[in-house]
């Protein structure tokens, strides 16, 4: 069963939250992060991407960008912009976009459950971004920002939220400029209900699930095997033996789309590819209107100004494979690899990947300008298709998801001192 703890958040006051509070770290380069903090002296983007603050052209990597954000960290405490609550707890973080509100619990998992693969992940990750977020990680002594996870739904924790959510006032509720969506946020402030919290996660709740962070709770994870091999003392109750992480339930998520484009036709004219996709596809001419998938195995395609349906035949995938039933595999093996020759999606300079919240016609655009030959969009991966993955041990090909609205910094920090 996983291990879910409360912990004494490290908290803006609520008059400076929408400015300390940032997009993460990875979803930015140094100029809009730059541009993002700028008159902003308390936002967290100081901390998490330092390098704002530091010459111009200061590698990203070196020592002076980690000791910049150490130096900024102590500011922020010795400002008041980040105080710490003075009992552990858990916290309740929504996020509203669309009209949609999502309820998470932000809690502190182990590092522990991770080795044991009580917390399942289904993507690779990379040692070098995985080496940042540790190094950012020692530096400060404290899990910056928090990691994305997911878990099967209990009723009794959804009871216990929506009491909380419907008959107490959040104490951050705003709306960020940089995307518009809603942010609210609760302290759990009494001790009996983060009892029950933590009883329940214990008890009904065999497995979470990284839903978006791989590399951040790998990271955190490997902070915390080093901290206890350099502990003689260790005991198991450390700070650092966990990390902190906004547990999301399941049938609350809602994954969107992420599609390609290809630099090249990889030698073939438009008729060509068309000719060859109709192997394993019935084809379909749209026009020029966006055209979205609607439901599984059904892709579409962006060529030479028009859009295409394509319809994966029946035998072209395995729906009782849960790689194989991906429609990301479909056209990985089909389409990018059999026909465009792209082999590995992780190394070709071929190929890019766009994320479905710059909607299709992003694809149109990319197309239109001659940058890519080709785009193809997919219906967007299930959160059964994910935890059927990550509960057989197999792990997604690259690019497979995206969450949507992404998990705010700045709303609060896990100190790894105590």
């Amino acid at each position: 069963m996983a291990i879910v703890k409360p912990f004494k958040g490290l908290r803006p006051p609520k008059s400076i939250v929408k400015e300390t509070s940032c997009l993460p770290y990875d979803v930015m380069n140094s100029e809009e992060a730059a541009k993002m903090a700028e008159g902003k002296a308390c936002s967290l983007l100081h901390v998490t991407r330092a390098e704002i603050d530091c010459p111009s052209g200061t590698d990203i990597h070196s020592e002076t960008v980690y000791n910049k954000s150490v130096e900024n960290f102590k500011k922020m405490r010795q400002e008041g912009w980040l105080v710490k609550d003075e009992e552990p707890k858990f916290y309740i973080y929504a996020q509203t976009m669309d009209g949609r509100t999502q309820y998470g619990i932000v809690g502190c998992a182990a590092c522990e459950d991770y080795e044991k693969g009580i917390i399942k992940k289904h993507e690779l990750t990379r040692p070098d971004k995985e080496e940042d977020r540790m190094i950012l990680t020692r530096y400060t002594n404290a899990n910056i920002e928090p990691v994305f996870f997911s878990y099967r739904a209990v009723p009794e924790i959804d009871a216990i939220v929506e009491n909380i959510v419907k008959n107490e006032v959040p104490e951050y509720d705003f709306i960020a400029d940089e995307d518009g969506f809603g942010h609210h946020f609760w302290p759990v402030n009494d001790p009996e209900i983060n009892k029950r919290l933590e009883e329940l996660f214990a008890t009904k709740a065999p497995y979470t699930y990284v839903a978006d962070g791989h590399h951040r709770t790998a990271a955190a994870a490997r902070i915390g095997a080093e901290k206890r091999a350099q502990n003689p003392n260790h005991t198991g109750k450390e700070e650092y033996n966990y990390f902190m992480a906004v547990h999301f339930p399941d049938n609350q998520l809602k994954i969107i789309d992420y599609n390609r484009t290809v630099k090249d036709l990889n030698g073939l004219t438009e008729a060509q590819l068309i000719e060859k996709l109709k192997d394993n596809f019935e084809v379909e001419e749209m026009g020029v209107d966006i055209c979205k998938p609607q439901k599984l195995h059904e892709f579409s395609m962006y060529l030479g100004g028009k859009w295409y349906k394509l319809s994966a035949k029946p035998g072209t995938y395995n729906d009782d494979d849960p790689i194989g039933v991906l429609d990301v595999t479909i056209l990985s093996d089909l389409v990018l690899n059999k026909i465009l020759d792209i082999a590995d999606l992780r190394t070709s300079k071929r190929i890019d990947f766009i994320g479905g919240i710059r909607g299709l016609g992003e694809l149109k655009k990319r197309v239109d300008s001659g940058d890519m030959a080709v785009a193809f969009a997919l219906y967007p991966v299930s959160m059964k298709q994910l935890i059927d993955i990550a509960d057989t041990g197999n792990i997604m090909p690259p690019k497979t998801t995206w969450f949507e609205p992404k998990l705010r910094s700045g709303l609060i920090i896990h100190d790894l001192k105590d």
